[in-house]
Parts: C-alpha cells; sequence; structure tokens
C-alpha cells in the first residue's frame, strides 16, 4: 500500500511540474510587466502559445536530416525527468534513488548537446552561431554547477537531493559562509542555463545577442511547442532545485499521508512565486550584459563553487 502511494504521489509530481511550467514563466512575465508599469501578457498566455503552435503545421528545411526531427521530443523528455525527479513538495518516493544531483546535470547536458547538434543540423548561420554560445556557455556553467553539488554532498554526506534536503533542515547546519557562496554561485548558473538577463534577454531575437533563441529558429509547429515547453520545465526546475536544496522546509516524505502531501503542495508553490517575484525584480533592475562578458559572468559563479566547496572542506578537516 505505501509503495502503491508513493508512485501515485511520484505520477503527481510529474504531473505538477508538467502543469506549474508553463504558469510559472507567465507569472514571472506578468510581474515584469507590472514592475515596468506595462499591462503585459496574461498569466495563462504561454498556455495558449503551446495550444497554437500545436496546432500549427511543421515546416521543415530540406537540408533538415533526422536528428532536427527527433531532437525536440528527446530535448522535452529529458527534460521533463530531470525536473520530475527533483523533490518539489515530497521527498522519499520510489525513484527518490535517481534523483540525483550529477544524474540531474547529465541529463541536462544530453538535452543541451542534443539541441546545439539541431542548431547546427539544418547549416544556418543563426544556428550556428547559437551552438557555439550555447557550448561556451555549457563548458563553465556545468563544473560550476558540480561544484556546488560537491558542497552540499560533503555536507549531506550525498548526492541524492533527498539526502541533501533532509540533511539541510537538521539543526547541526546553521549559517555558513560557503553555503552562501553555493546558492549565490548556483543562482548565476540558473540565470545563465535558462537564457535570462543579464546573460541573454528571452523577449528579444536580435541577431548579435541572441544564444537559446538562435538554435530554434528553424523549427515551428509542435516541434517548437516542446522546445519552449522544455524551456518552460527548465527554469522551474532550477528554481525547484534551489528551493529543495537551500529552502526545503515544508517538503513531505514518503510515509506521512496523503495529508503532508496536500500540505506541501501550496507550500511549494508559494516558493515558486517568491522565486520568480525575486527573479522578475531582478532582471528589471539590471541590464543585459555583452556577449563576450558571460565567461567573466560564468567564471565568477565557478569560483564561488570553488570557494563554497574550499570553505566547506576546511571547516570539517579543523
Amino acid at each position: 500500500m505505501a509503495i502503491a502511494l508513493d508512485l501515485l504521489v511520484q505520477l503527481g509530481q510529474m504531473l505538477v511540474v508538467l502543469a506549474l511550467a508553463p504558469l510559472l514563466t507567465g507569472y514571472v512575465r506578468m510581474v515584469k510587466a507590472r514592475l515596468l508599469r506595462r499591462q503585459g501578457p496574461p498569466l495563462l498566455q504561454p498556455y495558449r502559445d503551446l495550444l497554437r503552435l500545436l496546432r500549427k503545421e511543421v515546416v521543415l528545411a530540406h537540408s533538415a536530416s533526422w536528428l532536427f526531427r527527433v531532437t525536440p521530443y528527446l530535448v522535452f523528455a529529458t527534460t521533463w525527468v530531470a525536473a520530475a525527479l527533483v523533490p518539489t513538495f515530497a521527498a522519499g518516493l520510489v525513484f527518490s534513488h535517481a534523483a540525483d544531483m550529477i544524474a540531474i546535470v547529465a541529463l541536462l547536458g544530453s538535452a543541451r548537446f542534443l539541441l546545439a547538434l539541431a542548431g547546427l543540423d539544418v547549416g544556418t548561420s543563426f544556428g550556428g552561431i547559437g551552438s557555439s554560445r550555447e557550448m561556451m556557455i555549457a563548458s563553465l556553467a556545468e563544473p560550476a554547477m558540480l561544484m556546488m553539488v560537491f558542497t552540499l554532498s560533503l555536507l549531506a554526506g550525498s548526492t541524492q537531493l533527498s539526502s541533501i534536503a533532509a540533511s539541510m533542515q537538521g539543526s547541526g547546519v546553521g549559517l555558513r559562509v560557503s553555503l552562501a557562496l553555493a546558492l549565490v554561485g548556483l543562482i548565476m548558473v540558473a540565470i545563465a542555463e535558462n537564457a535570462r538577463i543579464p546573460v541573454d534577454n528571452p523577449a528579444t531575437h536580435l541577431e548579435l545577442t541572441m544564444v537559446h533563441e538562435a538554435m530554434i529558429l528553424e523549427y515551428s509547429g509542435r516541434h517548437l511547442a516542446l522546445i519552449e515547453a522544455a524551456s518552460h520545465l527548465k527554469l522551474l526546475l532550477y528554481l525547484s532545485v534551489i528551493v529543495c536544496l537551500f529552502f526545503p522546509w515544508g517538503i513531505a516524505v514518503s510515509g506521512q499521508g496523503l495529508a503532508a502531501y496536500f500540505t506541501a503542495l501550496p507550500v511549494y508553490v508559494l516558493k515558486l512565486a517568491a522565486g520568480g517575484f525575486l527573479l522578475a525584480v531582478f532582471e528589471t533592475a539590471i541590464a543585459k550584459m555583452r556577449v563576450f562578458r558571460v565567461p567573466d559572468f560564468l567564471g565568477a559563479a565557478l569560483m564561488l563553487g570553488f570557494l563554497a566547496t574550499l570553505l566547506l572542506f576546511v571547516s570539517r578537516v579543523t
């Protein structure tokens, strides 16, 4: 009975992240518009955009190979699996052993690699520019992400998200400089990975500055809908990772019953709302940087992760 309940909650978690991802994107857009004193799009506009794209016909270039056609499905599937593995409102479920930070980084890296190949597949100049910039960002973002993982795994003794969340709720953690550095570095990586300001501007299609949009310019119809849905899931994934690792309070643990799960779900939604609001405020208050400044930005995140790991390791030794 307990295993069946865990499977049901795991399935519910997969559906929750899929349903909330476009809502989170629409919420961030709405808050940004309100901060700029504009009306902006409605809250449910991302759902309408996805439905409109699903109804449209797919237009393919003559030079597109089978990889170009398959990539949207693989990118969406890997991103959805990674987002569903992160403990959102419940931890310690049946597949919690697979919710490993290294595995999640590998899934996101696979999706990025496939999307970069698809950008190069058609042979357009914009696709090549976007793919090369994406790989440049990934070469610094992934090591920085792994350094944050090492920092938290040293503290929790595991790379599993459920174990780290349980360790962070313990009384022995306290306030640590290393955790603050890891949090700032992880936020910087999340901004770069989701192509947000100041690294990229998701609201524009300027040829000289765009990164993510350049790789998907040749997509249309349901293919573009799947890629857009994957980008929504990726934003929710990083916010879920941040609140799970650094603000794990309110997460229900397996075996507590349905009442605990129904109580933890609104808490998770409130955490997402707070994270989305802070993201909108940050993007409104800061300007986009030049593309050639992005390595410095991610290099700072890598150094923060290295310092966090070093400080935590030294404090453990002493």
